[in-house]
């Protein structure tokens, strides 16, 4: 009986589309804490008394929607960039109608836009952050990036339950005293950096297939066969003792362009 839940579970996981940033199908089967900055609510209240916005790295532009439907008005310039086709192609249907223009660009530089041409650049976990460029795009004088990054150590319990203990410089990647370095040293001022470390729990295994299948680099080579063994060992281990527990780490950063 277990045997055949864990091909059901496991199934489950692997057939789920895995576009954009929604993560709603986990709702039951997984949790994560949330920061207590509230970073969606705060976005809202930035967006509107900014004239020109662009939001890095959009996803699915989920969250980019969700705090235009909290903001009192709606900045007259708005672009996202995502460089995944299919996030590209939900990002444009869920934004297009909002006035965004999704421009679907690759991730590294440069950003195809003027120098100075916003007064908010904004992402929500992105992938890679290039500050020379965000610095680029941002109006001087006051142009602000405000983003919620993805800090140390991210999920690395179960990250490291397979693939084994990471080394020291991995685990470091995406300190937040790296990223205040790296913005001032793109000339940025910044006037605000927070972390804060929550508790994630998985309660199934196809709770686990299904976020290694959307957050890609958290295992660059997931593939259910290929860790058959493994994904049976957590589906028994969360049998016999309950929710696997790991803990995420978030970085609010706030930078302004003197």
């Amino acid at each position: 009986m277990a045997q055949r839940a864990f091909e059901e579970l496991v199934a489950e996981g692997a057939a789920e589309p895995v576009a954009g940033w929604d993560f709603s199908w986990l709702d039951g089967r997984a949790s994560e804490a949330r920061p207590s900055w509230g970073y969606q609510r705060s976005l809202g209240g930035r967006l509107g008394e900014a004239a020109a916005v662009l939001d890095l790295q959009t996803g699915g532009g989920e969250v980019l929607g969700g705090a235009l439907d909290r903001a009192v008005r709606t900045p007259p310039v708005l672009a996202a960039t995502e460089g995944w086709p299919p996030n590209a192609a939900k990002a444009t249907g869920l934004l297009g109608p909002r006035g965004v223009v999704v421009v679907r660009t690759p991730e590294e530089p440069p950003l195809p836009f003027a120098d100075g041409a916003f007064d908010l650049v904004t992402s929500r976990h992105p992938a890679t952050v290039h500050w020379e460029e965000i610095a680029r795009v941002l109006r001087p004088g006051g142009g602000t990036y405000f983003a919620q990054h993805v800090g140390p150590a991210s999920g690395f319990e179960l990250i490291e339950f397979f693939l084994g203990p990471l080394p020291r410089e991995v685990r470091r990647a995406r300190h937040p005293e790296d990223e205040a370095a790296g913005a001032r040293a793109a000339g940025l001022e910044v006037v605000d950096l927070r972390t804060e470390r929550l508790r994630l729990e998985f309660r199934d295994v196809g709770a686990v297939v299904y976020l290694l299948r959307k957050v890609i680099w958290w295992v660059p080579d997931f593939s259910v066969e290929r860790y058959e063994g493994r994904l049976r060992d957590l589906h028994d281990l969360i049998e016999a003792t309950g929710p696997f527990v790991a803990h995420s780490s978030r970085t609010l950063v706030e930078a302004r362009r003197p």
